[in-house]
This record gives C-alpha cells, structure tokens and sequence, in this order.
C-alpha cells in the first residue's frame, strides 16, 4: 500500500474530496454510496472504484445503545503487516471524533470485510510509535489526509485506530 501513484481520475476524485466543498459533501453522502456500491458488488466500493483507496466495511457494537453499526473506513495498511491495518479518525477534516472511533474505543471487537471476506479484529489506540508510522503510511495513501490535519490541528487531535486480527474475538454480528 505504501506509496501508491494513482492515474489522473483518482487524483481528481481524491482531490475534490479532500477539499472543504467536497470534504462536506461526501461527508454527508459517502458512507451511503460506499454502502450502496459494497451490497451491490459484494467486494469493492464507491470510494475504491471512483479514487482508487482502499477501503474496509468495520462493524462495530454502538457504544450506548450496544447495536451493530457498519460503516466502510479508509484504511492502512503497511506492506509488512498482513494481519494488521489502521483507520484514521479524520471525519472529513471535521471538528469532531467519528462516531465509530467512540464505539471501538467502549467495545474493541469488530468484523471487518475486506473485498467479501469478513474476520474478527480487536481495536486499539494506537501508541506513540504506531502513530507516527501510521501517520505516514496515510499520508502516502490519501493526499486529503494532510488537508484534513491542517484544518482541524487547532480542534483536536486525529485519532489512528490500530486494528489486528483476533481469530478468537468476538464481535457484533
């Protein structure tokens, strides 16, 4: 995944939605289309089709109401970490921490498909190291990223979820 070059319609894609116009539009409709094109195709999404990023469906258990919730994420992943990926909480550059960051920090345990295939992941906060390397891994990966940091480094922090596969977990169905 590391140092990816995309072709002219990614890099168009990629940079309208990492715009504040476009960060605010597909922060609204993304996850939607993502859904949409995910129970369509079974394996692939808008946002990996139209971009060419990669992304995973993660279903978490609601951190008050204990319910299933999927939501398709950007993730990363390094080329030496087959059984490990992260995903960033920049909620499109926007003030506040994504919902799914609150739900795997009360409950850890997740389902993660990745082109059809679902397995049991465990959830932590990233340490200081995991951070730093994650950071740039997505940074190589979504040239948004960057943008979205800038815009909300005055607010808060973006939260990197490191995700590892738990082949014994169990997590929402």
């Amino acid at each position: 995944m590391t140092g990816k070059s995309y072709g002219v319609i990614h890099r168009l894609m990629q940079g309208l939605a990492s715009s504040r116009f476009g960060a605010w539009y597909f922060s609204l409709t993304q996850q939607h289309l993502d859904a949409l094109f995910h129970g369509i195709s079974g394996r692939t999404s808008a946002t990996t089709f139209l971009a060419g990023l990669p992304v995973v469906m993660v279903t978490t258990r609601g951190a008050k109401t204990g319910k299933a919730r999927t939501v398709p994420l950007l993730y990363i992943q390094g080329d030496d970490t087959p059984d490990e990926f992260a995903v960033v909480g920049t909620n499109f550059g926007q003030s506040r921490i994504p919902a799914w960051h609150g739900n795997l920090t009360a409950h850890p345990e997740a389902r993660c498909t990745f082109e059809g295939v679902t397995k049991p992941y465990l959830a932590h906060a990233a340490n200081e190291d995991e951070y730093a390397r994650y950071w740039r891994l997505a940074e190589e990966t979504y040239l948004g990223f960057p943008k979205y940091r800038q815009r909300i480094a005055d607010r808060r922090q973006i939260p990197i979820m490191v995700m590892r596969l738990a082949e014994d977990a169990t997590a929402p169905a």
